[in-house]
């Protein structure tokens, strides 16, 4: 069984932008190629936070998280090579239109003061990030068994030419942006 977003890709956005672009094979349009999901927790690693987070964004995005390392070391951040620094998620196929449905559906509304996602967090080659300032807000999470509130990076990567097509993109997908 697919997602339902997935299927609206398929029936609707799809051929939309075909049309409103004027593209001659249905190749050239542009699609949800990943989702990352990135919680880095910095050097609370200590307090055995990252366990906790990695609890969490597995939840959150229903697949294992991969542990992250740092590259480098920092000695004004007290950061050494190697050393655990946060979690992340790659969401392909049907997971990915899942989280995506359920992030548009769910997560974003319950935000206090929400006006929509901001238009100019494009990197000029059809990817767009998103940041969230805590984890609370998707369902999944518990808010009396949180003991850290922890934010994230949301990076939709696309295969568009660009920011416009990727905008066009997301917005027919349901992402509100800002006006």
């Amino acid at each position: 069984m697919t997602a339902r977003l997935k299927d609206y890709y398929r029936s609707h956005v799809a051929a939309e932008m075909r049309r409103s672009r004027g593209y001659a094979n249905a190749m050239q349009v542009p699609r949800l190629v990943k989702i990352v999901v990135n919680m880095g927790v910095g050097t609370d690693v200590e307090r055995d936070v990252l366990k906790v987070v990695a609890e969490d964004l597995a939840r959150i995005a229903g697949q294992r998280p991969v542990i992250t390392n740092a590259r480098k070391s920092i000695s004004n951040f007290k950061l050494r090579e190697g050393m655990p620094i946060g979690a992340k998620v790659t969401l392909r196929g049907d997971r990915m239109y899942e989280f995506l449905d359920r992030l548009v559906t769910a997560a974003l509304p319950r935000i206090r003061d929400f006006r929509g996602v901001s238009g100019r967090s494009f990197d000029g080659r059809g990817n767009y990030t998103l940041g969230l300032q805590e984890q609370l807000i998707f369902p999944e999470i518990v808010p009396d068994q949180v003991k850290h509130v922890q934010g994230m990076d949301i990076t939709f990567v696309t295969n568009a030419k660009s920011d416009a097509e990727a905008k066009e993109l997301l917005q027919r997908l349901g992402m509100p942006f800002a006006k």
